[in-house]
């Protein structure tokens, strides 16, 4: 009397991109593989890099056509494209963000991490000190 027990299933990444679209996100693929979703003003490039595991390359807010990454500058959160183009985020953009991000991680079944379920994470961070600090002359 064994109890043979099911291996889980790992889907494919093109399943987990039909469970984005059935999640309700609408989805763009590039010609390099990635795949653009969005939802509500929101968007994010996913790949998987042949790992079968997504991972997210970047999430940010639609600005025309861009995704605007965020940006800590210490003091306040900006949007920043990747033609450099700044803008300061509000919190109901960051919120956006934030509830988008749960909802893919949901969506695809990906661990959630204690730091990113506390709220926004940014990848970028520009301290104004620290940029005052690497203009200073060096002492010889």
């Amino acid at each position: 009397m064994f109890f043979r027990r099911d291996r889980p299933k790992t889907p494919t990444f093109a399943e987990r991109i039909e469970l984005l679209k059935q999640a309700g996100f609408s989805t763009e693929r590039m010609a390099d593989g990635r795949v653009k979703i969005a939802k509500n003003g929101v968007a994010a490039i996913v790949g998987d890099e042949g790992k079968n595991q997504p991972q997210f390359e970047r999430a940010g807010l639609l600005v025309g056509s861009e995704i605007a990454t965020l940006l800590n500058r210490g003091y306040q959160m900006f949007l920043e494209t990747a033609s450099g183009r700044k803008l300061p985020a509000t919190a109901k953009e960051l919120k956006a963000l934030h509830e988008f991000e749960e909802d893919i991680r949901a969506a695809l079944g990906m661990v959630d991490l204690y730091n990113t379920s506390l709220g926004t994470t940014s990848p970028k961070h520009e301290y104004d000190r620290l940029r005052k600090l690497s203009m200073r002359p060096q002492i010889q």
